[in-house]
């Protein structure tokens, strides 16, 4: 028992666990008898050490499991990977980009300075090559005066075909350089020293510009950037050794100031995150005493990451680089703290996520076994809580939706009343006038219709034909389609009474004065926008059909073209006027058209042309017309028949888009 007890912590290891030991002891014996040299003790402890990884490995992931089994501390690591993570990352990105980005304008800075100087050079050895031979002098002269000051120790040589040379100054000990250079400008490597030159030159005259290069050129480049360099690279400890490349001495006509001695080294740092870099451009540097050889050199300096910085945008826009520096390390010591604050936040919000769950579970269980009274203890004011007081009250919901389900039922039979009445509200069914046959069709995409469509005799030889359709659909369209058709009825008595009247005033055998359409539009458009909301209107085709003449006279305010089928053909009505009670200044014209047997005149609405089928396509005039024309010869209830039907198969649905109407007229 006391042996099996010794076992039992080896038992409970896994398996990568024991191999582990295994070679562990195996490895310390080889390394005590000194046997680690060979190549099985190196394999062996290449194996010892895999497993001991693996080990690691998998007792960290069961440490790991073992601390996130409780929710809180689920939620708990879960702000560490959401929010302390990113941030961090963020913040390593921030400070590589700066890093990166100040480097990159210094090496920019460096490398526009040093080309705008060679420019220099290069155009003003260019301009020497060109002067006369009788001005040279003067010119070479008059170019050194220029640059003295600029470029201390500059030596110019103007060399030509006949031996003549000018130099600047007089005693300057330059040389034309080896044959074999061409024009070039540049850095130059002099007797292993470094020069800044311009060499150009024709068959008849050459030009060298010769400016040693010493610490204080350098630190001049940029001031206050940091700590100018130019060396070789890429160059062996031998090859270093032979060539040795240096900087020149300083020359006598430098004027070193205390401003660039302080410009010289890299700059204090401005904050603790303010981190060193060195950064640069390659340069290719010509050899003087080998022609075609070139060196490449580094042209570099050691700076901080605000060195460039302040150079950039304190030049032009007077920003305190080092202020900013420490406005952003104050905040991002303000952001940890916050972050601290919130871990903290997270971790108490965690223990009360994980109570409200529990407690969710509790009642659900009661909720699956029917016991609808119980309830959950709500505390405190957030989402969680009013989880729970959802909760309690879904019980109770169950009388309220009952009670609205008899509310939603008393308002479907008022509308049942509403269809009834808007039923009553329209035409009596008639056969016509004379030889004009009317039929009409009428049905909503609710229960009741915004469309309006009538017919009225207004003498023995004359009957009007009215259509239009309200601006939107259900109860206020219905409403509005009410007040059109009292307005227009209304109107229509006043314009058959005045014409009565005037027509006894003038005696017998006169005829009366006709209801004019445009007229009766007119007042109709002005009763409307008076008496109903801006945003109200119905487009109106209002027309009035005389036996006599056979002519229909109407006016259409911005309803669609009524069509009129004659002889195989379809032709649109005249559009004449704007929509009615949307503009009081709306004026309306009327036109004319004489009927002839056999002739069909279809009025209808958008509900009839508008509808979509299942790509987006709607059912369209042309459809419309095309039924008609095959259709033409049918009488007027079976052609409503018909275009109802193709309407509905268009949709493929049996609920309407829009409410469709049809007014349909045949002269026989």
């Amino acid at each position: 028992m006391a042996f099996s007890g010794w076992l039992n912590p080896i038992r409970s290891l896994g398996w990568i666990e024991r191999l582990f030991a295994v070679f562990f002891t195996l490895s310390a014996i080889l390394y005590w008898r000194g046997g680690l040299d060979s190549l099985p003790g190196l394999l062996l402890l290449l194996v010892t050490v895999f497993f001991g990884f693996a080990t690691i490995w998998r007792v960290g992931v069961r440490l790991v499991r073992r601390a996130i089994w409780r929710l809180r501390n689920r939620l708990i690591v879960a702000y560490l990977f959401i929010a302390v993570v990113p941030i961090l990352l963020l913040a390593v990105l921030t400070i590589t980009g700066a890093w990166m980005i100040s480097g990159q304008i210094a090496a920019y800075l460096l490398n526009m300075e040093m080309d705008r100087r060679v420019n220099s050079l290069r155009q003003t050895a260019v301009s020497l090559a060109r002067v006369s031979a009788q001005s040279r002098a003067e010119a070479v002269k008059r170019s050194g005066f220029i640059f003295h000051d600029r470029y201390p120790g500059l030596q110019i040589l103007v060399h030509d075909q006949d031996g003549k040379e000018v130099r600047y100054p007089e005693d300057a000990r330059l040389e034309v350089p080896p044959p074999g250079h061409l024009e070039s400008a540049g850095l130059v490597v002099r007797d292993k020293t470094f020069f800044l030159w311009a060499h150009t030159g024709g068959p008849k005259t050459e030009v060298v510009i010769l400016v040693p290069v010493t610490r204080t050129f350098l630190q001049s480049l940029v001031p206050q950037l940091g700590d100018i360099q130019l060396a070789p690279i890429g160059l062996t400890a031998e090859e270093a050794r032979e060539l040795d490349y240096r900087l020149h001495p300083p020359v006598p006509e430098e004027a070193v100031n205390a401003a660039t001695v302080a410009a010289t080294g890299v700059p204090s740092p401005t904050s603790f995150l303010d981190f060193r870099l060195k950064w640069g451009v390659r340069l290719g540097v010509p050899v003087w005493e080998k022609p075609g050889v070139s060196r490449t050199n580094f042209l570099g300096v050691v700076t901080r990451i605000s060195g460039p910085m302040k150079i950039v945008f304190s030049a032009d826009t007077g920003t305190d680089v080092p202020s900013l520096l420490v406005f952003f390390t104050f905040c991002g010591i303000v952001f940890l703290v916050v972050e601290v604050i919130s871990f903290y936040i997270g971790v108490s919000l965690s223990r009360t996520m994980t109570l409200a769950v529990h407690e969710l579970y509790e009642a659900t269980v009661h909720i699956r076994e029917g016991d609808l009274t119980h309830r959950i203890q709500v505390n405190g004011n957030d989402q969680l809580a009013e989880l729970g007081t959802s909760f309690n009250i879904m019980a109770g919901n169950l009388e309220r939706l009952l009670q609205s389900e008899k509310e939603r039922q008393k308002m479907q039979a008022e509308l049942e009343i509403a269809r009834e009445v808007q039923d009553q509200l329209h035409p009596k069914p008639m056969s016509g006038l004379g030889s004009l046959r009317v039929t009409s069709f009428c049905t909503a995409a609710r229960m009741v219709s915004g469309d309006y469509f009538d017919y009225q005799t207004i003498s023995d030889s004359q009957l009007a034909l009215v259509i239009g359709d309200v601006a939107g659909k259900g109860i206020s369209a219905a409403l509005l389609m009410a007040t059109l058709q009292s307005a227009l009825r209304c109107e229509l008595r006043h314009s058959t009474e005045m014409a009565t009247a005037a027509a006894v005033g003038m005696g017998e055998g006169y005829a009366a004065p006709r209801v004019s359409p445009s007229q009766l539009v007119s007042n109709l458009n002005q009763h409307l926008y008076l008496s109903t909301a801006p945003e109200k209107y119905a487009t109106f085709f209002f027309s009035v059909y005389d036996e006599v003449s056979s002519t229909l006279s109407y006016t259409n305010g911005g309803h669609l073209s009524p069509i009129l089928v004659r002889d195989g053909k379809a032709t649109l009505l005249d559009s004449n006027g704007l929509v009615v009670g949307a503009f009081p200044f709306a004026e309306y014209s009327e036109s004319r058209v004489k009927l002839e047997a056999g002739d069909l005149l279809v009025c209808y609405t958008d509900g009839i042309t508008e509808p979509e089928n299942a790509y987006g396509e709607m059912f369209g005039e042309d459809r419309l017309i095309a039924l008609l024309l095959a259709h033409a010869d049918k009488d007027g209830a079976e052609i409503a028949a018909r275009i109802v039907e193709e309407v509905t198969k268009w949709t493929a649905s049996s609920e309407l888009q829009d409410d469709m109407t049809l007014l349909l007229a045949r002269k026989v």
